[in-house]
This record gives C-alpha cells, structure tokens and sequence, in this order.
C-alpha cells in the first residue's frame, strides 16, 4: 500500500507540475496569439461603455487604482524617447524607457527592476510578456501575468508615465 500512495503522490505533483508548466508558457503565449482579435474587441466595448456613461452624465473615469486604468493612448504622441519615473513597488523599483516613432510605440526597454532572485525569476517571464503586450497595444493597459502582479504594477506605472510625457501631459 505504501507503493501505491507514493505513486498517487507522485502522479499528482507531475499533474501539478504540468498545469504550473501550462500557466507559464502556454497560456501567455495563447493570449498574445489572440490579443489581437480580443483587444479589437475589448477597446469597441470600452468605446460604447464610455458613451453609456457619458450620455447618463456618469462620471466615466474608472474606479479603479490600477496604473493602467487611464492609459490610453491617442495618435498625438511625439516622436522621441521618454523614460517613465522611477516606479516602488513590494518587490523594488521599476522603470521603463518608450520609443515614440511616427506617433507610435516602437520599443519599450525596462532599465531598472528588481534582481533577487525570486523577482528575478518573475521578471524573466512577466516582462517580456508585457512589453509585447505594450507594443501591441500601444498603451499601459495590458493584462496582468499571473504571479507578477508587482512587475505588472511597477511597468505600466512607469510606461503609462512615459507615455503622458510622449502626449505632452506632463
């Protein structure tokens, strides 16, 4: 009986194992294989939900206190390369670099985030996921990888900084 409860064990943990594996590769690469598709989707009914609440005389601005909440982006951004403030977060400081070519977002470079070894081990998957994110969305408003919750408010903070001085906001 022994045997057969560690064998149980042991097919769990790889069965939990294969859903960690799952979460970390698959699913974010999923999600920007289609992002496309959903954004287009996702900014018509952002569009018709601001209207709603424009027409009710609502106050539109979301509640929410997330940096990425007001990061859209409009067409007016000037050609340059701004760098974001210095964004403290749980796990350390983040701060990120945007390129602005032909009103566009061409590159956004992280230079500063945190480097022990447990954020370290974070960053090396979230971050990469989120300036593709960026870049495709033209904006902070990205979504959030899960287990990177500080990576993700330390980069759309500084980004969405960044991206207020490309408009000229600030």
């Amino acid at each position: 009986m022994k045997r057969q409860g560690k064998m149980a064990i042991t097919a769990v943990s790889l069965l939990a194992l294969s859903v960690d594996v799952a979460a970390i590769f698959v699913v974010p690469e999923l999600r920007m294989r289609y992002a496309d598709a959903s954004l287009t989707s996702t900014q018509a009914a952002g569009q018709t939900a601001t209207q709603a609440g424009s027409s009710s005389g609502e106050n539109s601005s979301p509640s929410s206190s997330t940096p990425s909440s007001s990061s859209s982006v409009s067409s007016s951004l000037k050609d340059g390369t701004y760098s974001g403030t210095v964004v403290s977060t749980n796990r350390g400081d983040f701060q990120v670099d945007l390129t602005v070519s032909g009103g566009k977002v061409t590159n956004v470079k992280v230079l500063e985030y945190p480097q022990d070894p447990t954020s370290q081990s974070i960053n090396e998957q979230a971050i990469p996921v989120y300036v593709k994110e960026a870049l495709a969305a033209q904006s902070a408003q990205i979504q959030l990888v899960s287990g990177a919750t500080e990576t993700f408010n330390g980069f759309t903070g500084s980004l969405q900084d960044a991206i207020n001085q490309a408009q000229g906001s600030k």
